[in-house]
């Protein structure tokens, strides 16, 4: 997907419907500069504008994410590949995310370490200690439940029994035991609990 090519396609439309960027704004209770983003290839609509987007200026999601009116045969075809390059996109974010959770985790965990070999080995006096640890400890746990979140939005888990793939709430993910990126959990389809792995799609 062309976000040059979708912004000037919705920009066409919106003229077309002879809106301005202040009356679609109203439209979708957003602001101007949001619409003019898109219309200058800077953005895109999220999965809860696409909708209402399409039906202020009378277009499918297909042409939103095409870029371009569709006709025919060639509808299905695009629509084919919009679905491809929407996964393939979704898959390089949810790594992308993992990724980070990684390197937020490492982060943390060696943060975390250092302030406490200095409060434990340097010379200081005792209230400098012990605020040492309390930011060490902070930012541990600050980091750790952010990864959390990461891990719980990025992907999927995939029970050992049904092979049903879903998306856990956090209070599964916090509380679950673990090893690495698989977690003992129960499985909201089969309701057996087993170690779930976590796998980037749903196919």
């Amino acid at each position: 997907m062309d976000l040059r090519v979708s912004g000037k396609f919705i920009a066409e439309q919106r003229k077309a419907k002879g809106l301005t960027q202040v009356k679609l704004a109203e439209i979708l209770h957003v602001s101007e500069k949001t619409i003019s983003k898109w219309e200058c290839g800077n953005g895109f609509p999220d999965t809860t504008l696409m909708l209402p987007l399409c039906e202020a200026l009378n277009i499918s999601a297909n042409e939103l994410l095409s870029g371009r009116k569709l006709v025919g045969s060639e509808y299905k075809e695009q629509a084919e590949q919009n679905i491809v390059a929407l996964k393939m996109q979704q898959e390089q974010s949810s790594k992308f995310l993992l990724a980070i959770e990684n390197v937020l985790g490492y982060m943390s965990s060696i943060s975390f370490m250092i302030l406490i070999f200095v409060a434990s080995f340097c010379e200081l006096a005792t209230g400098w200690r012990i605020a040492l640890i309390c930011v060490g400890l902070i930012e541990f746990l600050v980091g750790i439940l952010f990864c959390l979140r990461i891990e719980k939005d990025a992907g999927y888990y995939e029970c050992a029994y049904c092979h049903n793939k879903y998306i856990p709430t956090y209070k599964q993910v916090l509380f679950s035991m673990h090893y690495g990126r698989t977690r003992y959990m129960k499985c909201p389809k089969c309701g057996k609990r087993s170690w779930n792995k976590k796998v980037i799609n749903k196919d």
